[in-house]
């Protein structure tokens, strides 16, 4: 069958069963015709009453079209319980989703290209001849601060968020978040001495911790359930640009007198971007309702917010009606999981019952993404390519551009596939790529040592089956897995856990390298990554598709 042009026909149908009550679908039809064919017909058997309720609409002859469902919502009189989440999905235009992802993504990415930038920097702050300052010759201790201090910020920041994440708000926590980066970026490039320095890397951890928790939360809560795997898992894709970003301007400036000043400084104008976006945003719909359940304010006028601000999300006339019915539903949602309206929950709510569940779910995977090694791998990048004779390695800056754009390009797979293969599958296959690659690496330290190009499928087939599972889909899991009564907090504790056992991992790599040796440390992160994958099959639940209040209700309980 062919086809070029296309049409979308809508119809209802009612189907009674029983005397049961009978509840509204509608569909797109999309089949492929050639111009000489007819249509195929069809029926329903079991159909007593069959009605349309608008009429088929034909454009051409060779239409093309796609079978989906929609979500249709109840009219006056009509049982809301009859309607079901899980088997109807809300229609969205991509065009509408781009800025309420785009503006908190750029946190992700600001996080990625410090990452990147301080990779340049460090040898640009220590040279003689470049650093253009005369304090250039700093010690172990203090150029571990330099490198580590937003580390530290982003841990301080976690720790700050926890009470107040839920008063800020989302899209305020972000403007916050944008801000520390502006003043962390500034206050880093016009350093006119090392204590100021730490003080600008200081605030922008600060400003990493806060977008860190703020951007899966907004996305997660403001998107379309269909696509949240996807945008969540893009979120990720801009960690890695970042990266690389960072990658490419220190590759720029490693030349240039005072680069580091450069590489650290070009933060400021994309953050304030980022922070004027976040501004022309509305606040979350979801944590607009959670005020009102919360009994923070006027029902009503916490209503009205909440259909305003989803009626902007999706490009929609202001205070439209499907907006209206669909805050409707999901306050009504959200009110049933709640056993105190009025009640915030205790400090230590998100340890007990399933929010416990939830923090198990979440914690235990960031917690796994650090302590299988990731740090230590990639710290080992630079000669691990240099044993295999790669020119390139010469120039660190060089090396890491290639490991940036492979991560991208398997990050992309990720986004590209974790909506349709869903998440549990990707964590399982990356993370048993993991412990194969971490044992490759073992061997090769241990016993072949005159065949590099071992270590070097090794180490892309880490970073590989990293960037499809433990990379993005990690925190794809925590943004969705929180009850929305402790979303807030669950995921500033998961970010919490995510950047106190990174620094564990990155400050225990060398005495541990040293007791052991290379070949042995990487056995041992190989047997965490073995038990990770037991962890995924046991504990880790699918959420494919599901809303995050199905998440709640079904997964939870």
């Amino acid at each position: 069958m062919a086809c070029s042009a296309s049409f979308r026909p809508l119809f209802t149908f009612n189907l009674p069963r029983s005397n049961q009550p009978t509840k509204p679908k509608s569909f797109f039809f999309n089949c492929e015709a050639n111009s000489n064919q007819s249509p195929k017909s069809f029926s329903l058997h079991k159909a007593k009453n069959f009605s349309f309720s608008k009429p088929l609409l034909v454009s051409s002859a060779k239409p093309r079209f796609n079978v989906g469902a929609q979500r249709e919502y109840p009219t006056a009189g009509q049982d809301e319980s009859l309607i079901s989440d899980s088997t109807y999905q809300e229609a969205f235009s991509w065009s509408s989703v781009i800025l309420p992802f785009l503006f908190p993504a750029l946190g992700g990415l600001l996080f990625g290209y410090d990452i990147g930038a301080t990779s340049g920097a460090t040898i640009s702050l220590q040279s003689p001849e470049l650093s253009g300052m005369t304090w250039f010759s700093l010690s172990a201790v203090q150029l571990g601060l330099v490198v580590s201090g937003s580390l530290y910020g982003a841990l301080l920041g976690s720790i700050v968020v926890y009470p107040i994440s839920d008063f800020l708000g989302r899209r305020r926590e972000l403007i916050t978040a944008a801000v520390l980066y502006v003043v962390g970026g500034l206050v880093t490039a016009y350093a006119p001495g090392l204590g100021v320095l730490l003080v600008g890397r200081l605030l922008y951890g600060l400003g990493i911790g806060l977008a860190m928790h703020g951007a899966p939360l907004y996305i997660a809560e403001t998107c379309p359930s269909q696509i949240r795997g996807t945008l969540i898992s893009l979120k990720e894709l801009f960690i890695v640009l970042g990266i690389l970003l960072g990658y490419f301007v220190g590759s720029f400036q490693i030349n240039a007198v005072g680069g580091w000043r450069y590489m650290y400084g070009l933060s400021a104008p994309i953050a304030l971007f980022m922070g004027l976006g976040m501004w022309s945003l509305p606040p979350s719909p979801r944590w607009l309702l959670l005020r009102a359940i919360q009994g923070k304010g006027s029902l009503q006028e916490y209503k009205e917010k909440a259909i305003s601000a989803l009626s902007k999300l999706r490009g929609r006339p202001l205070g439209d009606k499907l907006s209206e019915r669909q805050i409707e539903d999901t306050f009504l949602s959200l009110k049933s999981a709640y056993t105190d309206e009025k009640s915030e929950g205790s400090f230590l709510e998100v340890f007990q019952g399933p929010n416990l569940k939830a923090f198990i779910i979440g914690g235990g995977l960031v917690l796994f993404q650090q302590i299988t090694g990731q740090p230590s791998v990639l710290y080992y990048a630079g000669p691990i390519l240099q044993s295999a004779g790669f020119s390139a390695a010469a120039d660190a800056t060089r090396v890491s551009v290639v490991i940036g754009v492979f991560k991208l390009a398997m990050t992309w797979i990720a986004v590209a596939k974790v909506d349709d293969l869903g998440r549990r599958p990707l964590l399982i296959g990356g993370v048993s790529g993991i412990a194969l690659s971490l044992l490759l690496l073992s061997i090769y330290y241990k016993i072949l040592g005159a065949f590099p190009l071992v270590a070097v499928a090794a180490l892309l087939l880490y970073v590989g089956c990293y960037q499809i599972s433990f990379g993005p889909i990690s925190w794809l899991m925590v943004s969705e897995i929180f009850p929305l009564r402790t979303r807030g907090r669950g995921i500033s504790l998961a970010v919490l856990t995510n950047f106190g056992s990174n620094a564990i991992v990155t400050f225990a790599f060398s005495p541990l390298k040293e007791l052991l040796g290379a070949e042995n440390l990487f056995l041992l992160f190989g047997a965490i990554a073995l038990l990770s994958v037991l962890f995924i099959v046991l504990i880790v639940p699918e959420t494919k598709g599901l809303s995050l209040e199905e998440i709640e209700s079904k997964i939870l309980k």
